[in-house]
């Protein structure tokens, strides 16, 4: 299974904790198509797609999510700093 299939998967902790391990492999198994190679520049691509999130739902003939719970995301974002 790719990590998009694992990707489109993802509707638990379970596999989101999954997903996330199978992107670390993926990233360590592929570096060479990453275009994102250290953490500023993978920051600095996900500010950009949410940036432009409305675009890629539209292009890709989804709907747009609602709720988010960006606090949570930004969350995780910060403890991956911190967390050992």
């Amino acid at each position: 299974m790719n990590i998009s299939d694992i990707l489109c998967s993802v509707d638990s902790k379970e596999e989101f904790m999954k997903f996330l391990d199978e992107l670390r492999c993926d990233n360590e198994q592929r570096e060479e198509e990453w275009e994102n190679k250290d953490i500023k520049a993978y920051l600095e691509g996900v500010h950009s797609w949410v940036d432009d999130m409305e675009g890629y739902f539209r292009n890709m003939d989804m709907d747009i999510p609602k709720n988010i719970d960006w606090k949570f995301i930004a969350t995780l974002f910060y403890v991956g700093k911190i967390y050992e």
